[in-house]
């Protein structure tokens, strides 16, 4: 009876012991880095890929060249366009050529000496017509011929004048709006034209290469994925218990067994309710049942050497249990 006695004595020691043992210090999380996607803006065929799975590019790197044959046809329209239209223009602010300027000219100096010849005919037939010594029939001929030529002489002052000062105002603007219209026509076509050349946004890690050579990449399909270079974090689930050891800006002690237990200092950016048991980073998290877990992202402190480690692979947080 007493062994029996002993036994249980043992088993609520031990039983009040685990109850007092203080919560688990180390959680295990995971090594990320902030991907991004480079796309096409324009539909074209892979003519040449200048990078490979692996590769760290700078930003403003050449990726891959792409093909564009209708953007190499739309230019040659749009030059035609814009030449045309210049041409349009100078024609309306300059007016006739000197060829069209002499030919009103002659035209102005002929219908100006019968406009003066029929006004000395008519200023004879007025005193003519005083004197009762012409018909009136007469004299209305002469004063027709006389009005005949004074309106083509005023009518050739004022063509001869269009030539000389070019055309109106309104025909110079529809003209310089066709021009501006072509040259921003030829500029969009430069603009697709280097859109052929995939260009790297950002310092980064080739991950993936999505399309090969002779394939189709169509308008924002992802072309290449990575890794930014400067994008590493590191990410780890938390029960709600061990909380009060993390606060938003305090520094952390991580290590990475793949790496022989090397240690660096991180801190802690946010923490943020975990939504989706899927999205638990750390394995085999020690939480009770109506607890909440928390995701804890943290960043390195120090840039040197993160740029390194190698994504999804495991880092350990050692927590301070005295706080």
């Amino acid at each position: 009876m007493r062994k029996y006695i002993s036994i249980l004595g043992i088993a609520a020691l031990m039983q009040s012991c685990s109850n007092e043992a203080p919560f688990k210090n180390t959680f295990e999380g995971k090594i990320e880095r902030d991907q991004i996607a480079v796309t096409t803006k324009i539909p074209g065929k892979i003519h040449q890929i200048l990078v490979s799975e692996g590769d760290v590019v700078q930003a403003g790197d050449t990726l891959m060249i792409l093909e564009f044959p209708e953007v190499e046809a739309k230019s040659i329209q749009a030059k035609g366009a814009l030449e045309s239209a210049e041409a349009q223009y100078k024609m309306a602010v300059k007016g006739a050529t000197d060829n069209q300027l002499k030919q009103l000219r002659a035209k102005r100096d002929g219908l100006r000496e019968q406009f003066e010849f029929a006004q000395k005919s008519l200023n004879r037939m007025q005193n003519l017509i005083k004197d009762s010594l012409v018909a009136q029939q007469q004299y209305d001929e002469v004063y027709m011929k006389f009005q005949g030529a004074k309106n083509q002489y005023l009518a050739v002052q004022a063509e001869l004048a269009d030539a000389e000062n070019g055309a109106r105002i309104e025909q110079q603007k529809m003209a310089l709006g066709q021009k501006e219209r072509a040259i921003g026509a030829v500029s969009e076509v430069d603009v697709a034209t280097k859109e052929r050349f995939i260009i790297a946004p950002q310092n980064m890690t080739i991950e993936t290469i999505n399309l090969k050579v002779g394939e189709l990449a169509l308008a924002g399909y992802s072309l290449i994925s990575g890794y930014l270079v400067d994008g590493t974090y590191f990410r780890v689930t938390i029960p709600e218990k061990q909380l009060h050891n993390l606060t938003v800006g305090s520094k952390q002690q991580l290590s990475f067994p793949y790496l022989e237990n090397k240690k660096i200092e991180a801190e802690v950016v946010s923490i943020k309710t975990l939504s989706s048991y899927a999205n638990i980073a750390t394995a085999y998290p020690d939480f009770e049942q109506q607890e909440s877990l928390f995701e804890v992202k943290l960043k390195p402190v120090q840039k040197d050497g993160s740029d390194k480690l190698l994504t999804k692979a495991t880092f350990i947080l050692h927590l301070d249990n005295t706080k």
